[in-house]
């Protein structure tokens, strides 16, 4: 893609100034919620206050051109005037994968970066990835090498193709501005020498596409704070994942990313995909969620996690008890009757006996009461229920019409 040099240039020294570093999230308090927020707005925006480039503000705010463009599909990129309404993303779905080290969403062009020791956090990054012919390898890798100032040697395949276009390349590239590698290199414990770099000032534009031959390019300074914070050892996720889901306080968000170049998928394909992960989010079940809201979301492919669902838990009154219906009654033992003693004569002559005791009548077990579904007790005629003391009572009681009954 070709850039329009006076214009760029004219703005490239206001965007190397004004760069925003790593967007750093607080990671969710609940266990197993996912979406993590930079405010509690569902957009946010900035108007701008000069013309620049679409790219300008990406840069400004550590996002990727592919981001910025999609998120506002209106407007120019190489030309927002002053007075502009420029959309950005605030809410982001975490990547499937372990909160530990670095994950690389390549379908995104993200980086997730949880520091041992920043607990509770999570710092994001823009980076661009392999193009089609050359992509970025997926796995579980480490960092093996940090080197400050590298040197490139480029292999002979990229060599070969530079001359063909016209830009051929020495053997070695040494440090300084014009190395595609920038000030800054992570090297990954991967065959084929592949890194997380920094990018001269020719490709900067980049960040955030399909531009490089395999390894991941970072703003300058995003790469600088990121190798000055990681150590040898740490652990880096490539994962791509185009489509996510997750949970933020008991409400289902799905968030879609264009597919990679060479990668397209059909609407249906799409469809499919984000069922399984709906399903698998919510435990095995697929709930009714929002169709609406999921047909938009895979259409508009702009990165916004959309709510499809939210959880609803019983009311106290709707959970069912734990107790038994009726308690079993416990066993009475009944004690041997005792012998009444002899009469005892006084000395009046007068004899006075025991009174003869009742014995205790054994407890016997309460028939538990037969349970009436909903419907018996809403379609059974309500009869006022009196237990009556004596036959005379009873037909006193049969006598009272039903027009003098209290209602």
């Amino acid at each position: 893609m070709k850039l329009r040099p006076l214009f760029a240039c004219t703005l490239l020294l206001l965007a190397l100034v004004n760069h925003a570093s790593a967007t750093t999230y607080k990671l969710p308090a609940k266990s197993g919620d996912s979406v993590v927020a930079s405010n509690s707005g569902e957009f946010a925006s900035i108007t701008v206050d000069q013309d620049q480039t679409l790219l300008d503000v990406a840069k400004r705010f550590n996002l990727g051109q592919t981001e910025i463009v999609t998120l506002n599909p209106k407007l120019d990129r190489w030309l927002v005037k002053k007075g502009t309404v420029v959309r950005l993303p605030n809410r982001r779905i975490l990547p499937d994968s372990p909160r530990e080290g670095i994950t690389l969403n390549i379908a995104e062009y993200r980086m997730y970066y949880y520091p041992a020791n920043q607990p509770g956090i999570v710092k994001s990054f823009a980076h661009g990835i392999g193009r089609q012919d050359w992509k970025t390898p997926l796995g579980k890798t480490t960092i093996i090498k940090k080197v400050k100032d590298p040197a490139w040697h480029p292999p002979e395949s990229i060599r070969r193709e530079h001359a063909a276009n016209g830009d051929p390349l020495p053997v070695v590239v040494p440090p300084g501005p014009n190395n595609p590698l920038g000030a800054y290199a992570l090297y990954l414990n991967l065959p084929g020498d592949y890194r997380i770099h920094g990018t001269d000032v020719a490709k900067i534009y980049g960040i955030g596409m399909q531009i490089t031959h395999g390894c991941v390019r970072m703003y300058p300074e995003d790469i600088q704070a990121l190798y000055n914070s990681v150590p040898i050892g740490t652990s880096v996720y490539i994962v791509k994942q185009p489509i996510k889901v997750g949970w933020l306080n008991n409400i289902l968000y799905i968030e879609a990313h264009p597919d990679l170049e060479g990668e397209e998928k059909t609407q249906d394909q799409r469809y499919a995909l984000a069922l399984a992960l709906i399903q698998k989010a919510n435990r095995g079940e697929l709930p009714e969620f929002d169709q609406l809201a999921l047909n938009k979301s895979l259409k508009d492919l702009d990165g916004t996690p959309t709510p499809l669902y939210e959880r609803l838990f019983p009311l106290k009154e709707e959970i069912p008890s734990t107790q038994p219906t009726s308690l079993p009654t416990p066993i009475v033992k009944i004690p041997k009757p005792v012998p009444a003693p002899a009469a005892k004569k006084l000395k009046s002559g007068a004899v006075t006996t025991l009174k003869k005791s009742t014995p205790t009548k054994p407890a016997t077990k309460s028939q538990p009461r037969k349970q009436t579904s909903a419907t018996t007790i809403n379609h059974s005629k309500k009869m006022p229920i009196t237990a009556s003391k004596s036959k005379k009572e009873a037909t006193i009681k049969r006598q009272i019409k039903p027009k003098e009954m209290k209602k």
